[in-house]
């Protein structure tokens, strides 16, 4: 896979991503929900924190909110610089294109969160109550305290536990409850092929291991 390739790619995965956000922002307020099918949403949130809504601060006392996502935002961009070098090599290499590809949409994925995190805050106005204006005078946060946008939402099936499940027995659930957006979509993809290179790769060293084990007897 050569580098252009690469590069549209990440292109591709950017304005999708980026264009589908802008939208909900501008668009819808935040709750807002537009029913597609009865499996499938587009409902406008905002994540602050990591997957799932997750925060640092959840986790430990010793962080504010606001200092958490500083740091959670600064780790993402380390984090992207890292992928990205990983990235560069593997081209240079001309590694498999399975792998390649994999990187490639974990890499576009990461960033195109990364600039909800970085930027929205100051390009947009809040979406609470109303709908959100791009380049705003005030924006709703500052440069790092952005959040990230959500809008795919697919309630599959929706239910009560079995009263024999442990602790969770006859609770309401959802499936599938997350709210994500493109570049998750894209995250996700690269994860999943990057579990099959790896598998892929085990299975291969464990053929070579057994061919050449028999050549010795």
């Amino acid at each position: 896979m050569t580098k252009q390739q690469v590069f549209a790619i990440i292109l591709t995965v950017l304005f999708i991503d980026q264009c589908s956000k802008i939208y909900i922002k501008t668009h819808f307020e935040i709750g807002q929900a537009l029913v597609i099918f009865n499996w499938f949403k587009i409902l406008f949130v905002e994540n602050d924190g990591m997957a799932w809504g997750a925060k640092l601060s959840d986790f430990t006392s010793f962080f504010s909110d606001k200092s958490a996502k500083l740091y959670l935002t600064i780790f993402r961009i380390l984090a992207l610089i890292g992928i990205g070098y990983w990235l560069f090599g593997l081209v240079k290499k001309q590694a498999y294109r399975i792998l390649i590809l994999a990187v490639t949409l974990v890499f576009s994925g990461a960033l195109g969160n990364i600039l909800d995190s970085v930027f929205y805050g100051i390009i947009f106005n809040d979406s609470l109550g109303q709908k959100a204006v791009l380049f705003a005078d005030k924006g709703y946060g500052s440069l790092f305290y952005g959040n990230v946008v959500d809008m795919l939402h697919f309630p599959i099936y929706k239910g009560y536990f079995p009263e024999w499940f442990p602790f969770i027995g006859g609770h309401y659930f959802t499936f599938f409850n997350p709210v994500f957006n493109v570049a998750d979509v894209a995250i996700s993809t690269g994860v999943g092929l990057l579990i099959l290179c790896n598998m892929g790769h085990k299975s291969s060293k464990d053929a070579s291991f057994r061919i050449d084990k028999s050549d010795l007897v």
